[in-house]
């Protein structure tokens, strides 16, 4: 690879990546708008679900797919599907029309952040990928930032449809880059894949989301539908575990499993995963919905999780040589329940300024204890688990994320449905979650008065303030998990 050429592939890598990445925050901050515009907001979770869920099933195939065809034509395929998906999504004229484009977006998406990595390591010595590595994490972080920001500016001067579509030149200019510029000899290899366990992955998970979402909505738990996804949910994951067994090139290694540093962090990272993903999907809609904020000061409230990331994990790197894994790591947990409790004390002191300090300790508390996390598996492992085992910990992380939106929109849409009834006589509309659409709305357009916009807004508090007491359970547990990992500190030989 000449080295001039270097510098063109990792700019189209770090665009797809971030294109990829400002997905997560970009569009819980034009929700509001959405759902004002296409209602349905008893599916909101599944907007976020969907995406997370197709990205994170599909990135252990699209890592073995391109040692068998090459990098550069399944990161062109994984680009194709992203920006097919983002083009639907702007074009959708109902809730569940956008969950089907957003499966497609995910589709594509889980070939972007094991493709970049790949090609990284392809390109680079041993000695440059520590600081090409750096570039690569700066984008979350940059996109984090953007993602809000961009995304209300978006909804303020813009239809909502923009916020996917701007993604579209941006992904054509990096797959274009990556066709001319990369050059790459291929060997293909015969390796099984294991779209078996993929599968039996998905069907474990997907009857557990629907489940969180529908019940105490449209289902309850006496109903045969509840049991029979109980059922199916059980007998896939039993099937799963046998199928990794046998399996020669398994999509989960369950070996791993039995070291304590890989399932502590592993298990700490999916609880992790929910809070995150739960905060960065739903906390938009509280503070403009509950709190009647402008768009763009909600998305200043979940930018300060960028803020308080990358400087944590900046210490974290330090600390860990003089305090060990576990002190490191405890600092973060305590910062995530610190900065859960914050989000507690919304209901009762309704300022977004609060929201903001709960963010920016969540940040802390991610920066303290994903880079323990990883550190410390990587250091745990052999040298041909290394890169397995850290995806194993990504891919619990964002399974979390998947599955904790679902759970805890699905506890969102029980409470303030439950509140809404039991004010049912005092509103002229229905009292349905999709009353929130008007509340949302706003504007000299809203239909209903200002005594019902009050009853609809206590609504969404009191939901909200379930929804953040979750999230503090799950801080906590976060932090009992932490206290569970050895006080030994990283090798010096560790970069090895």
């Amino acid at each position: 690879m000449k080295q001039n050429k270097r510098p063109f592939i990792l700019f189209a890598i770090m665009l797809a990546m971030f294109v990829s990445a400002v997905e997560a925050t970009i569009v819980a901050t034009v929700m509001p708008g959405i759902v004002a515009d296409l209602g349905g907001f008893s599916l909101f979770s599944w907007v976020f679900s969907a995406y997370l869920l197709m990205q994170v099933m599909t990135i252990p195939i699209y890592g073995k797919l391109s040692d068998m065809y090459g990098r550069k034509i399944i990161f062109s395929i994984g680009m194709f599907f992203f920006l097919v998906g983002s083009l639907l999504c702007g074009f959708s004229t109902s809730m569940e029309m956008l969950i089907i484009a957003r499966l497609v977006q995910g589709l594509g998406a889980g070939a972007v952040q094991p493709m970049a990595t790949t090609i990284v390591g392809d390109i680079y010595t041993k000695e440059e990928r520590a600081n090409i590595q750096g570039y690569l994490s700066s984008v979350w972080g940059i996109s984090a930032v953007a993602g809000p920001l961009l995304g209300a500016l978006i909804v303020s001067y813009f239809h909502w449809a923009w916020v996917f579509w701007v993604n579209i030149p941006l992904g054509i200019m990096a797959v274009i880059l990556i066709l001319v510029y990369l050059k790459e000899p291929v060997t293909k290899e015969k390796r099984q894949i294991d779209y078996s366990g993929a599968i039996l992955l998905l069907t474990a998970i997907l009857p557990v989301m629907l489940l969180f979402i529908q019940t105490g909505i449209s289902w309850s738990w006496k109903e045969p539908i509840f049991w029979i996804l109980i059922l199916i949910s059980c007998l896939s994951f039993g099937l799963f575990l046998r199928q990794e067994k046998r399996a020669k090139e398994p999509i989960m290694t369950l070996s791993l499993w039995r070291e304590k540093e890989v399932w502590v962090s592993n298990i700490a990272s999916f609880t992790t995963g929910a809070v995150l993903l739960a905060i960065s999907s739903f906390l938009p809609t509280f503070v403009q919905g509950a709190l009647l904020a402008t768009p763009l000061v909600a998305g200043l409230t979940l930018t300060v999780i960028s803020i308080g990331w990358p400087l944590s994990a900046m210490i974290a790197g330090k600390l860990m040589i003089k305090l060990g894994f576990r002190k490191t790591a405890l600092i973060g947990g305590i910062s995530f329940v610190i900065g859960s409790a914050w989000y507690s004390l919304l209901h009762f002191l309704p300022y977004p300024l609060l929201a903001g300090f709960g963010s920016f300790f969540i940040g802390m508390g991610m920066g303290f204890m994903t880079t323990t996390f990883i550190v410390m598996i990587q250091s745990n492992v052999p040298w041909k688990l290394r890169g397995e085992a850290t995806s194993l910990n990504l891919f619990m992380r964002q399974l979390g994320g998947s599955v904790g939106v679902a759970f805890l929109g699905g506890l969102l849409n029980f409470q303030i449905k439950r509140s809404l009834e039991s004010n049912q006589d005092q509103l002229s509309i229905e009292p349905s979650l999709d009353s929130i659409s008007s509340l949302l709305e706003g504007g000299e357009e809203t239909t209903i008065s200002a005594f019902e916009q009050g009853i609809i807004q206590q609504g969404l508090s009191s939901g909200y303030l379930l929804l953040f007491s979750m999230i503090g359970v799950l801080a906590v547990i976060s932090l009992l998990f932490v206290l569970f990992l050895p006080k030994k500190k990283p090798e010096k030989d560790l970069a090895q």
